[in-house]
């Protein structure tokens, strides 16, 4: 069961969902839209190793936009700061951002419940497409959760995304044990 606008509206006035800044226009019946923020990243290596700490740079989309180019991965960021506490957040793309080629995750569409910061996104592209910092570029969805969480998200001491800056952030992969 997915939350409707009127139910996200009351998780909001409890608190148990954050959107920072909220705009009530970007509510829909059933998910809440997110706009890209102003930076964007890239791996400085083009060989990653899961083993190591792969660092990015970091750049800001500039006024006119930037033209993301296919064969290359880049990080960005929402523009939405979000905490979700009593729910499982989903990030999916808008078709609107689909149909210009755009993916927005790889695989990591889905938050923990008391995950809180901005979201990272994973883009990649099919043709050549201009992007620019505020366009819509995914929508929130929110599952209630069957049962009491034991541990949330940002109360985890091994939690590498919670608090997650208004910047990309890169694998934290380097950090497990494995």
């Amino acid at each position: 069961m997915i939350l409707s606008d009127k139910r996200i509206l009351e998780e909001i006035e409890k608190g148990t969902i954050k959107i920072e800044p909220y705009n009530r226009e970007c509510l829909g019946s059933n998910s809440y839209d997110v706009h890209l923020g102003k930076f964007l990243a890239v791996y400085d290596a083009n060989e990653l190793d899961a083993k190591r700490h792969n660092t990015i740079r970091h750049f800001e989309i500039p006024e006119e936009g930037i033209v993301l180019q296919p064969k290359e991965f880049y990080l960005g960021v929402t523009y939405e700061y979000t905490e979700t506490h009593a729910h499982v957040p989903f990030l999916e793309g808008k078709s609107s951002t689909g149909r210009l080629g755009i993916d927005i995750h790889a695989t990591a569409g889905k938050g923990d419940v008391g995950f809180c910061g901005n979201w990272t996104l994973e883009i990649s592209v099919k043709k050549p497409v201009r992007v620019y910092a505020g366009m819509p570029i995914g929508q929130l969805i929110y599952f209630p959760v069957e049962g009491e969480i034991e541990v949330k998200y940002n109360q985890k001491k091994n939690a590498k995304y919670s608090g997650q800056p208004n910047r990309p952030v890169e694998s934290m992969m380097w950090k497990n044990k494995f």
